[in-house]
């Protein structure tokens, strides 16, 4: 069952790296790379619902945060070119 599971995960896998080698846009190639830690996330909780180790959830569920929170900085990077401008309120008391 993990052999076929796994399987399926790297076929994934792969057809994710070639969207994002190939990728015509940025975005395309930023959404493969969102899929491969999705895909890594999904590895992770298989493997710990298989060797019964509860603690391998945990860790997938935190990556999937980091990987939600990366996709998210780096969509701010494109747009506005820039990840920490300042408030009003900062530019104020300069």
């Amino acid at each position: 069952m993990f052999a076929a599971g796994a399987a399926a995960l790297l076929v994934a896998l792969a057809l994710a790296l070639v969207r994002a080698i190939l990728g015509p846009t940025v975005f395309d190639r930023l959404q493969a790379a969102n899929t491969v830690g999705t895909l890594a996330m999904l590895m992770l909780a298989m493997l710990g619902f298989l060797t019964g180790r509860p603690e391998f959830l945990d860790l997938a569920l935190v990556y999937g945060l980091l990987n939600l929170l990366g996709t998210i900085a780096v969509l701010k990077f494109f747009r506005y070119g820039d990840l920490g401008e300042p408030g009003e309120d900062a530019e104020r008391h300069t």
